[in-house]
Parts: structure tokens; C-alpha cells; sequence
């Protein structure tokens, strides 16, 4: 019979969604630099691993308390859904420049407050969230400009925040599974 008196310990979610945020902020980066096509692997990744796993990694936030978390990877796993239902047409309408650029900026001004409140942790994620924030601001005005330099830089610095994100996941993974940090993050 088990001991009702110790605490269920939870597994960590941040990984799960940092790593659904960070493989599909990659690929879709690479399509955004114009290295990859925008094509059905993107997409479906945008739903099952930018959507789904972050939302899920959003709930389990929620369930451990952590506001932050819950709002973060919640919010990002409706952004991939949302990109989308635009990109393959689900939405049902034609999509425009300017609207793109306007959503980029919401999407913009949201990371920057939410960078703002990784000021006092782990200097990965404030890297992430920092990239992440002029990712979305070159983005909006590549879009609102058309100019394909632009579009092209942000996704450049997309890739960087990727790429950021999987290794903020590996290292708390490994963290816990050692009972040490392997990677400084």
C-alpha cells in the first residue's frame, strides 16, 4: 500500500513544450531564411508538436502551479495552430501582409513581456524568449515592408531561438536524470 503521507513527485513539463516549440520554430525558421520549402512536414509539425505538445505542456504548467509556464506554452501551442489553419487554408480566407504583419507584432509585444519576466531565471530561457522577441519584430516588419531581407534575418534569428529552446529542454532532461546539471543553462 502506498504511503498517502509523501507528496506525488511530477515530472517537469518545460522540456516537452520547449521542445515542441523549439523543433518547429526550427523548421519553420528554415522555411522563413528560404532554405526549406513551407510544405505538409512544417504544417504538421506546427500542429502536433508547436500545437498539441505545448498545450498539453501548458496544462501540466497549470496543474503544477506555474502561471508563467501555463500562459507561455499554451498561448505558443494556439500560435502554431493558428499559423496553421491560416497556411493550409482550414481558415478558409485569404490571408494579407499587413494582417500577418499586425499578428507578428501582437505575437511581438507579448514575448517582450513575457522575456521580461525571465529577467531573474535561467539565462537559456532568457535567451530563448529574447530571440524569440526580435524573431516576431523582424517578422511583423518584414511583413508589413515586403522586403524578403528582412523575413529572411528573422528567420535566421528563429533558428538561433530554436535551437536555444531544445538545448534549455536537453539540459533540464539531463539535469534531473543525473541529480546534476550536464549543460549550464
Amino acid at each position: 500500500m502506498a504511503d498517502e503521507t509523501q507528496p506525488t513527485k511530477k515530472a517537469n513539463p518545460a522540456p516537452l513544450g520547449l521542445l515542441g516549440f523549439g523543433m518547429t520554430t526550427v523548421l519553420l525558421s528554415l522555411h522563413n531564411a528560404e532554405v526549406l520549402p513551407l510544405d505538409g512536414f512544417t504544417l504538421a509539425m506546427g500542429v502536433f508538436v508547436g500545437g498539441l505538445a505545448q498545450i498539453l505542456a501548458g496544462i501540466m504548467e497549470y496543474k503544477n502551479g506555474n502561471t508563467f509556464g501555463t500562459v507561455a506554452f499554451t498561448l505558443y501551442g494556439m500560435f502554431w495552430m493558428t499559423f496553421v489553419a491560416t497556411h493550409a487554408g482550414i481558415a478558409g480566407m485569404e490571408t494579407h501582409p499587413e494582417t500577418a504583419g499586425t499578428w507578428l507584432l501582437l505575437w511581438g509585444i507579448l514575448t517582450l513581456f513575457l522575456f521580461m519576466g525571465t529577467l531573474k531565471g535561467r539565462k537559456s530561457l532568457m535567451f530563448v524568449f529574447a530571440t524569440l522577441t526580435i524573431t516576431f519584430f523582424l517578422l511583423s516588419a518584414g511583413n508589413y515592408a515586403g522586403i524578403d531581407g528582412i523575413l529572411m534575418a528573422g528567420g535566421a534569428v528563429g533558428v538561433v531561438c530554436g535551437l536555444a529552446a531544445m538545448y534549455t529542454a536537453f539540459a533540464e532532461v539531463l539535469a534531473e536524470q543525473h541529480g546534476k546539471e550536464i549543460l549550464p543553462f
